[in-house]
């Protein structure tokens, strides 16, 4: 049967300028060319899921403008219920202009308009979607508070809460509380603990972190070394696939939504589901764009098979 999954989050309108390296302080350089995309963590991950085969809904903001309309049109093309997205007349859509430079290393500044502009009582009414939800998703470019009122509820239903705190600040105490996965990169990790992500150990001490702050599973995405993954009953490393990275833009989103589309509830199969996540990011990288590049499970299970 196919997983629910409700994503909270961020949705942007991407701006890509490709370039041969990144400038430095006080430089201009001049562009290679320039691409436009549908994006935003949120979105990103929501499509991420959508098209591993989750039903998936969506709870966020655009503006009133055009490119409010073009992200709204872009989620429900990707079978993605926009039913809980409220149009903001007072603050626009989200952006980001995105800089990839010819080794697909990026860098990315976001004016977030609407995502910021979200309050709680956005999530007021999101039992409907919630009833008979598996997972639901938040990230840190939309209120902390937003996310902590959304996941009490999430809570009431018995939906399992799964954070991406990036990009990554201080978190509301409250927050991890009813926070049940906790998915950072390794520099959000040791930003967040206060432990240098060098080893096993390392690691294990930082799942002992949250673990006292009330968060029972961590996972840490290390890059080409792969997904280091804790739980009360198991920890390990799932390698990386090794591919040439041609945009890394999304990839972190793509492993979330896609992850989300596998796991159990229990997190049980969770090696299981880290690889076909590991595999769906790979496929990511390997693309232009931000959701544009985001496979579909046809693409990632044919990639398995192949190894």
């Amino acid at each position: 049967m196919s997983k629910k999954v409700v994503v909270l989050g961020s949705i942007n309108v991407d701006t890509t300028y490709h370039v041969d390296r990144f400038p430095q302080p006080g430089e201009t350089i001049s562009a290679k060319s320039k691409s436009s995309a549908p994006g935003g963590k949120g979105a990103n991950q929501a499509v991420a899921a959508a098209r591993s085969g989750a039903k998936t809904a969506f709870i966020g903001a655009v503006g009133s403008d055009s490119e409010g309309q073009y992200m709204l049109e872009a989620l429900k093309d990707n079978d993605v219920d926009i039913h809980h997205i409220t149009v903001d007349k007072y603050h626009g859509t989200g952006t980001a202009a995105v800089t990839l430079d010819a080794e697909g290393q990026n860098d990315i500044m976001i004016y977030g308009g609407a995502n910021q502009a979200m309050t709680p009582e956005l999530v007021a009414d999101i039992d409907d979607i919630l009833d008979d939800a598996d997972f639901l998703i938040s990230q840190f470019e939309t209120p902390q508070d937003v996310t902590l009122a959304a996941f009490k509820k999430a809570k009431e239903h018995g939906v399992t809460t799964i954070l991406n705190p990036a990009p990554a600040h201080e978190i509301i105490p409250d927050l991890l509380k009813v926070t049940d996965v906790i998915a950072p990169n390794e520099s959000e990790c040791a930003l967040l603990t206060g432990i240098p992500v060098t080893d096993e150990d390392a690691m294990l001490k930082s799942a002992e972190y949250f673990h006292k702050q009330g968060v029972k599973h961590l996972l840490i995405t290390l890059g080409s070394k792969g997904v280091f993954y804790a739980t009360p009953d198991q920890h390990g490393l799932v390698p990386a696939f090794k591919v040439h990275a041609v945009d890394t833009t999304a990839a972190g989103d793509t492993f979330i939504g896609a992850l989300s589309s596998q796991l159990e509830d229990d997190l049980s199969n969770v090696a299981d589901a880290l690889v076909y996540a590991q595999r769906a990011s790979s496929l990511t990288v390997q693309e232009m764009g931000a959701m544009p590049s985001i496979p579909t499970a046809d693409k990632v299970k044919a990639a398995l098979a192949e190894k």
